[in-house]
């Protein structure tokens, strides 16, 4: 089902949404600095360029991160406004965050090949060109 600010599914309309292990570690990433309500984290998303996403989403992936013990909350009531929950990394959190980097940047090394390859600078990707000019005799089919 599409929210608000997603295109519903259709022939045209795909575009890329951080979600999953991508979104879980880019919020372990930014609590890494910084203690955040969850409305700061969504702001911090949209800021860093990324597709609309529903909001709530982040919201319910906080939720599963503190059920895996990742991030812990807590209720701050110190401004006059309403209280709102704050979010902490764990030093459970930091350990997946740690593998979440060395997975990440593996995969970086990966897309920059493809890009590379994309683009056609990078000949270590490009198939092996045939240094043959004819085939050889075995490989004709025979004429019949």
């Amino acid at each position: 089902m599409a929210s608000k600010s997603e295109p519903a599914e259709g022939k045209g309309s795909f575009r890329p949404r951080l979600q999953g292990h991508l979104l879980s570690s880019t919020l372990l990433a930014y609590l890494r600095n910084w203690n955040a309500y969850g409305y700061q984290l969504v702001q911090e998303l949209a800021k860093a360029g990324l597709p609309a996403f529903d909001s709530a989403t982040v919201y319910r992936t906080l939720r599963q991160l503190e059920r895996a013990g990742l991030v812990s909350s807590f209720w701050d009531t110190s401004s006059s406004g309403p209280a709102r929950r704050m979010y902490t990394l764990t030093k459970a959190g930091e350990g997946v965050l740690s593998l979440w980097v060395d997975v990440l940047s593996h995969y970086q090394s990966v897309l920059q090949r493809a890009l590379r390859a994309y683009e056609k600078q990078d000949p270590k990707v490009a198939p092996p060109k045939s240094t043959r000019s004819k085939p050889p005799a075995d490989d004709v089919a025979p004429i019949s």
